[in-house]
């Protein structure tokens, strides 16, 4: 019986699972996740879970009485795989055979080396570690955030809301200044400071102090020192993909897929954080790593990998949305192109509006501040402007 092995159980694991019994696989389905958890929605952990509105079961992805009929080995890690023989190996020495083989394995949040091992530093990715900081959370005190990112500002949002004094810091200029761009992130900062949250952009960390196992205080590099209680380190996230070194799988910012999903090897395909598609508009290899993507694309890779591939594949336009101090912000598209940004509806000073990005005269992304509707409309108007590109044509 042929077998179908998923490594990485979270919300693309899980899609490409389902996305295989949909599409008539029957084999043997095997889905292996380092996290002992079963697939949990992760987008919460900083705001619902994170404040108490909602608990470890309300998380939950798979339906009640889903049945994938499928093998799931949770709390071990895969550690290689080979080509020629198809075994994914596991930490503790077991084997599982892989004719079809799905890389799933996401990213894990980048660490600040000086601050390994203590008490009261985290970073935010797993159940594990919200249940971590939900319990820090509960005593009050003082944030520091260091990285204004989502999760960054997520976090900085609930935790304000609770009644910790907050403090945020971020290197760049302006907050999310990558994805939005220094003039939408300058609109962005204003969020914090309507909140009262102290937002420091362009500054440095120069040290910390430590008192046995927790940090007491950051030290920045302008002189300025901000006692902390607790520390969340949001700065990005790294793909996981060291246990596939050696396979001869190509890796790049990632695993290097073609607009499908396809990897240099036949029979193995990479979706969600962990995998760098080929973007046809742009052709360049770029990793996406947003809810939509991680739930969307195992379909279009599981299709590729059971030679069920459509003659043409929907070009996907990169899409996130974020909850920070009441607001709701909604993105489209890819910045990369664009020249100039032009509000469609209200200004930078009100609390609802659309912004849209243009190459020349072409619309190439689109912001919504608690502007739902109207950022729907111009999301369905982006996707018409891509041309569905045929599936022979696109190559890692």
């Amino acid at each position: 019986m042929e077998s179908l092995v998923i490594v990485g159980a979270s919300l693309a694991g899980l899609s490409a699972a389902r996305a295989a019994r949909r599409q008539g696989f029957v084999g043997r389905l095997v889905i292996i996740g380092d996290d002992p958890e079963r697939p949990y929605d992760r987008p919460p952990l900083s705001k619902e879970f994170l404040s108490g509105q909602c608990q470890a079961e309300d998380l939950a992805l798979e339906a009640e009485g889903e049945q994938l009929d499928a093998e799931w080995l949770l709390g071990v890690r895969a550690v290689s795989f080979d080509t020629l023989t198809r075994e994914v190996r596991l930490e503790d020495g077991r084997v599982v055979h892989a004719d079809l083989l799905v890389v799933a394995t996401g990213a894990s949040a980048r660490q600040l080396p000086d601050l390994a091992g203590l008490e009261n530093v985290l970073t935010l990715r797993t159940l594990e570690d919200a249940r971590k900081l939900r319990a820090l959370v509960q005593r009050g005190g003082r944030l520091v955030v260091v990285g204004a990112g989502f999760i960054g500002a997520e976090v900085a949002s609930t935790a304000h809301s609770l009644g910790l004094h907050v403090t945020v810091l971020e290197k760049s200029s302006t907050p999310l200044c990558g994805p939005l761009g220094a003039e939408m992130g300058s609109v962005v900062a204003r969020l914090h400071d309507r909140a009262g949250v102290e937002l420091l952009c362009g500054v440095g960390i120069e040290g910390f102090t430590t008192d046995g196992d927790a940090v007491t205080h950051v030290r920045l590099d302008d002189g300025r020192v901000l006692p902390a209680d607790i520390v969340v380190v949001g700065i990005g996230a790294q793909p996981n993909v060291a246990w596939l070194e050696g396979s001869g799988i190509e890796i790049g910012n990632g695993v290097v897929c073609d607009a499908t999903g396809r990897t240099s090897v036949p029979g193995v395909v990479a979706v969600g954080d962990c995998a760098a598609w080929l973007d046809p508009r742009t052709g360049q290899h770029r990793r996406v790593e947003h809810w939509t993507g991680a739930l969307d694309r195992p379909a279009i890779a599981v299709g590729a990998l059971l030679g069920h591939a459509d003659a043409s594949l929907p070009v996907e336009q990169p899409y996130f949305w974020s909850n920070q101090y009441g607001a709701r912000l909604q993105f489209v598209g890819d910045i990369t192109r664009a020249d100039r940004v032009v509000y469609e509806h209200g200004g930078p000073g009100e609390d609802s509006f659309l912004a849209v990005y243009y190459a020349a005269d072409e619309p190439v992304a689109a912001l919504g501040w608690n502007q739902s509707r109207l950022f729907c409309r111009w999301r369905k108007s982006l996707a018409k402007t891509a041309t569905p590109v045929p599936a022979h044509t696109l190559t890692a």
